[in-house]
C-alpha cells in the first residue's frame, strides 16, 4: 500500500562515507516496490546561488574543483577554510539555505513522489561551522527550528581514512574533525539516525531496515514488498 503522503528522507555524512552509493540502493529498492521516487541533489535543487558561489570560492581560496577519485586525487579549499571572515558569511548564506530548503519541502510535499531523497541537507552546512561554541549552537537550534525535519534522516558514518581513500579530496585531519561535527550535529538536531560504519552491503540492509522501521511507526499502513523479478 502506498504511504498516506510523501515520505522525505536525507543522507548526510562526510565525503567519502559512500552516500551516493546508498542513496542509488535504496532508490532502486523502492522503485522494485512500485514507489515513486524523486532525487533532490541539496547543492543543485536547494542552494541558493549555488553556481556564484562554487566560482567565488574557487576564486578566493585557489582549490582544485571537481570530484576527486583515487586516480585523480583534489585539494579542494572550501568547507575546510575556516576563518572568521568565512564563517561570518556562512552564518548568512545558511539562514537563506534555510528558507530554500523549507520551500523545496513543502513544493516535495505535494508532488507526486511517494519518496523524495535528499542528497545531502541543510544539517551538512551546519556541520561547517564551530559547534563547539555557544552562540553557534544557539544559531544552529534556531534554523532547526525554521526547516522541516525529514521523515528520515540518514548520517553515514565512515572511518576518515577510508572515505579519503576513496575520494581524496579535503586533508585527512579535516575528514576527522568534520566527522565530529556531524555527530555531534545529529545530538543538536535529536532526529538523525547514525548509521555506524558498516561494508556497503551490511549499511545498505541498514538503510532498509531504518527506513521500514520509521515509515510504519509514523504510518501503521505503510510497507515496502519488492517486487519478484
Amino acid at each position: 500500500m502506498k504511504p498516506d503522503r510523501v515520505k522525505i528522507v536525507s543522507f548526510s555524512g562526510i565525503d567519502g562515507a559512500g552516500k551516493t552509493t546508498q542513496i542509488q540502493a535504496l532508490t532502486h529498492w523502492l522503485l522494485a516496490s512500485g514507489l515513486r521516487v524523486e532525487l533532490l541533489s541539496f547543492w543543485d535543487n536547494v542552494v541558493l546561488l549555488s553556481r556564484f558561489r562554487e566560482k567565488l570560492s574557487h576564486k578566493a581560496f585557489n582549490g582544485d574543483q571537481g570530484i576527486g577519485s583515487p586516480d585523480r586525487p583534489l585539494n579542494r579549499r572550501d568547507k575546510n577554510v575556516t576563518s572568521w571572515p568565512v564563517t561570518t558569511m556562512r552564518f548568512f548564506l545558511y539562514f537563506l539555505d534555510a528558507i530554500s530548503v523549507s520551500r523545496k519541502v513543502r513544493q516535495a510535499r505535494e508532488s507526486d513522489a511517494d519518496v523524495v531523497i535528499f542528497d545531502r541537507y541543510l544539517y551538512d552546512e551546519l556541520a561547517n561551522l564551530p559547534l563547539n561554541r555557544w552562540g553557534t549552537q544557539a544559531y544552529i537550534r534556531l534554523l532547526l527550528g525554521l526547516i522541516p525535519s525529514p521523515d528520515i534522516a540518514y548520517v553515514v558514518d565512515a572511518d576518515p581514512v577510508a572515505a579519503r581513500q576513496r575520494k581524496p579530496e579535503y586533508p585527512l585531519e579535516f575528514l576527522r574533525s568534520n566527522r565530529e561535527a556531524y555527530l555531534t550535529m545529529s545530538r543538536l538536531a535529536g532526529s538523525m539516525t547514525v548509521i555506524e560504519a558498516l561494508p556497503a552491503a551490511a549499511t545498505e540492509l541498514k538503510v532498509r531496515e531504518v527506513f521500514l522501521c520509521q515509515s510504519s511507526r509514523s504510518d501503521e499502513h505503510f510497507s515496502v514488498v519488492p517486487a519478484v523479478r
